[in-house]
């Protein structure tokens, strides 16, 4: 072999281009949730421990991709464009 990763193959499928787009921006956006609760006082009868660390964050990244779905913060349409163009498909 070459020793060089397969780079990312082309598509001509646009929905395909899209739901990577919108699977990016939920990760974006789950990152920039994860700091927003990162201080949050969990403290309480229910709260706390490993348990709320795990939930928390499964929470946070079900957020993200909801927020995706919904229209997310409007980059997604940017990426996809990008994801099409860097593969030359109109």
């Amino acid at each position: 072999g070459t020793g060089k990763a397969p780079g990312p193959r082309p598509t001509a499928d646009a929905a395909a281009a899209r739901r990577t787009a919108e699977e990016f921006e939920a990760v974006f956006l789950a990152q920039m949730l994860e700091y927003m609760v990162a201080g949050l006082d969990t403290a309480g009868p229910f709260g706390g421990g490993h348990g709320e660390e795990v939930f928390r964050s499964l929470l946070t990244q079900e957020y993200g991709r909801s927020m995706a779905r919904a229209g997310g913060v409007g980059f997604a349409d940017a990426v996809q464009r990008e994801i099409l163009r860097l593969q030359e498909v109109e």
